[in-house]
């Protein structure tokens, strides 16, 4: 890949970075410039998700005080989320790229409306809020289908993962950390599965990795000071943009 176009990859990582700290779909963002910078629509889906995956970490870190006294929890679910990304992975890349070809333009679209209903949800889940303690049985099912999703293409992982766990804990805090944590998970089984098998553009990697992990912190430090709803509103219409073109591609 050109220069010119390791630059573009680098800073639209960057943007990314910050867009998942505010307001969340970076994947929006960067999955279609790879896409537009030549790479084909499965090399452009594993490698945004290798080149995403430093800031899953600093994501979860800026949780570690929420995780106390979930040790238990974080294991159990840990599991299943492995499980599950590496199903989506290995999914993704036995099956012919002409699936992926068929279903992406849906899946961006479904990623795009995630995050547009994403205050709403968040708004129902805080009014349940309340000091629910056990894993009601279909929470297990549930994780598992969405961290397949997660491993398979990954956009807005983590608004699925807040309205499972929200939904079956009663408590949105502890909600929003564990999706942090079992985003880190799926992503990191995706990082393995992918470099070892996938198509990986390993220079893309090389320079968005790092603009993706600064994004997230930068991201981190001025969240409080950037409105997310107009950035949300416009991460959405570049999607549904997106989501309209693959489909007449």
């Amino acid at each position: 890949m050109p220069a010119a176009d390791l630059l573009i990859a680098a800073a639209v990582a960057l943007l990314a970075g910050v867009v998942n700290s505010i307001a969340g779909g970076g994947s929006l963002i960067l999955f279609p410039t790879l896409v537009a910078l030549g790479l084909p629509t499965v090399a452009a889906n594993v490698t945004n998700s290798v080149a995403q995956w430093p800031g899953y970490l600093g994501g979860m870190v800026g949780f570690r005080r929420e995780y106390a006294g979930q040790r238990g929890r974080l294991l159990r679910l840990g599991v299943v989320s492995a499980l599950g990304g590496t199903a989506g992975s290995v999914l993704l890349l036995t099956t012919p790229s002409e699936a992926f070809d068929v279903v992406v333009p849906v899946l961006v679209l479904l990623a795009s409306l995630l995050l547009a209903v994403q205050p709403l949800l968040t708004r129902r889940l805080r009014d349940r809020d309340d000091a629910t303690v056990r894993d009601p049985w279909w929470l297990f099912l549930a994780l598992f289908l969405a961290t397949v999703y997660g491993g398979y293409f990954g956009g807005a992982l983590g608004v699925i993962l807040v309205g499972v766990l929200g939904t079956a804990l009663h408590r949105l805090p502890l909600a929003n950390a564990l999706k942090s944590a079992f985003s880190a998970v799926t992503a990191t089984v995706t990082l393995v599965v992918f470099g070892l098998f996938g198509p990986v553009a390993w220079a893309v990697v090389a320079v968005a990795a790092p603009a993706s992990l600064v994004g997230g912190f930068a991201g981190a430090r001025i969240a409080g000071r950037i409105p997310a709803t107009p950035l949300r509103v416009l991460i959405v219409v570049f999607g549904l943009t997106v989501s309209a073109y693959l489909f007449t591609r």
